[in-house]
């Protein structure tokens, strides 16, 4: 498969403050299914980045006492630290302050625009969510505030450039329903249809330039400094930016287009407006949306006030990295809310880990270092149909399900051939049963590598050096 290419983005995060579970999720979800891209043989690109010129991160900023620029080079750093925590293998981090790699590329998308006769000119007043960094109507409150943000909006009257997005409503309409552009999972395409139904309107695409802004912040509007782009054009510009675009980019014609993973609360942006601003310019749409829903804990959202926050960090540093990922893999769908609590994760990694998986990899290859003679190889791994089709269909809770199913399948297996018995009656027959035990444990550790690099490694370098692995998983009582 070195000739197909597999190009994921996860969306650009807001710097105002540290990241939380769900953006976690975001990224191992999406580091999941390019590192099982990679292990098929295809050549991946994976991006994900910050989401800088917006007014929240501003006021944050203000908050904490600091220059914006400062300020986010401050958060951008703690990006980057979980993801190396999370072990995200991602090519490359954007920024869209970045004057270098991402304006020229967003101001030529802009251009395209304006040449296709899509942005216009007007006053315009409305409701504006700092926490959405948009525009949201009456019908989209609820007693009065925005429902994901619990805050009231503020009421804004300025001119503006807008984009003419209703011109594209049937062709984006189209799109979906032929899954050209393909919306996973089929609730989110029913979704998005049925708001795009309502009629697409033409929506804001530039603020007025502020003068307390700094200079670094916000893309000036070709030919009119007094505006800056608005978040659509700067923010979803990025997945094509970052890849040259606008610059003669040599990885935006080998790469685009490509596959977004996103927030069920960010999906009509990336299914209306994106698309629309794509046909505009005259390039491809994105090939797949994959829309994960909300982690709650308890049943609830998480909240300071509940007191039922999980900070991903903590976790990461009481239990390590694959734990978390692994946790994340096989306990949360891709396509539905999904529940966390502290007693859940000690419970699953108990069960999983250190009675299950790292447990088991102990009995057999203790078996093997005590009975195979040094330098057994493992034989090529072949994956089984159903993990490939599981991953295939980004049922990433699915793939890992079917690892665990084999994992008991080898401890039953163990239990009713008793190999450790064989050995003492007939030293053959408990060899081959053993070589047979490591060689199905090589495949597990194999099939492990998207979602457990780390406990990947350990396993497959333990049964080519025919030992046991060292520090897997120990007890958490």
């Amino acid at each position: 498969m070195a000739d197909k290419k597999f190009y994921l983005t996860t969306p650009i995060f807001y710097p105002n403050a540290k990241l939380h579970l769900g953006h976690a999720y975001t990224t191992t979800v999406s580091d999941i299914l390019v590192r099982y891209h990679r292990l098929m043989g295809e050549k991946t690109y994976f991006l994900t980045g910050s989401d800088e010129n917006t007014q929240k991160m501003v006021d944050a900023a203000r908050k904490d006492g600091k220059e914006p620029l400062e300020f986010l080079d401050g958060i951008v750093a703690r990006f980057s630290s979980l993801f190396s925590e999370l072990s995200i293998s991602y090519d490359q981090f954007i920024r869209t302050t970045d004057q270098k790699a991402h304006w020229p590329g967003a101001q030529a998308l802009w251009q395209k625009l304006v040449e296709a006769g899509d942005i216009y000119k007007k006053e315009y007043e409305g409701l504006y969510c700092v926490g959405h960094e948009a525009f949201i109507t009456e019908k989209d409150l609820v007693d009065g505030k925005c429902p994901d943000h619990g805050t009231a909006p503020e009421f804004i009257k300025e001119e503006n450039y807008f984009f003419r997005l209703s011109k594209y409503s049937d062709a984006i309409r189209q799109k979906i329903e032929s899954d050209e552009l393909l919306i996973v999972p089929a609730t989110r395409k029913k979704e998005i249809l049925s708001f795009i139904a309502q009629g697409l309107e033409d929506v804001s695409f530039s603020r007025p330039r502020k003068a307390d802004w700094p200079q670094g912040l916000g893309i000036p509007v070709p030919g009119d400094d007094s505006q800056v782009m608005y978040v659509w054009c700067d923010a979803l510009s990025n997945y094509i930016t970052a890849l040259g675009y606008g610059q003669g980019g040599e990885l935006y014609e080998e790469f685009w287009p490509g596959m977004h993973v996103i927030g069920k609360d960010i999906l009509r942006f990336h299914a209306a407006i994106w698309p629309g601003m794509l046909l505009s310019a005259g390039l491809p749409l994105p090939k797949t949306l994959l829309v994960h829903g909300f982690i709650t804990s308890g049943g609830k959202k998480m909240s300071k006030t509940l007191g039922n926050v999980i900070d991903p960090e903590e976790l990461l540093a009481e239990y390590g990295t694959d734990a978390v990922r692994c946790f994340l893999a096989r306990h949360i769908s891709p396509f539905e809310d999904g529940d966390i609590t502290r007693e859940a994760f000690k419970d699953a990694y108990n069960a999983d880990l250190a009675n299950g998986l790292g447990n088991l990899s102990a009995r057999i290859m203790q078996l093997a270092a005590t009975h195979l003679e040094q330098g057994t190889r493992p034989e090529a791994a072949e994956f089984p149909a159903e993990y490939i089709q599981a991953m295939e269909k980004f049922e990433i809770n699915k793939a890992a399900e079917f690892i665990w199913s084999r994992i008991q399948a080898l401890d039953q297996k163990i239990t009713e051939q008793a190999p450790f018995k064989l050995v003492k009656t007939d030293l053959e027959a408990g060899k081959k049963i053993i070589f047979d035990l490591t060689q199905e444990l090589y495949v597990i550790g194999c099939m492990l590598n998207p979602i457990m690099p780390e406990t990947s490694k350990k396993i497959k370098d333990a049964v080519a050096a025919n030992q046991k692995p060292e520090n897997l998983f120990a007890r958490h009582d």
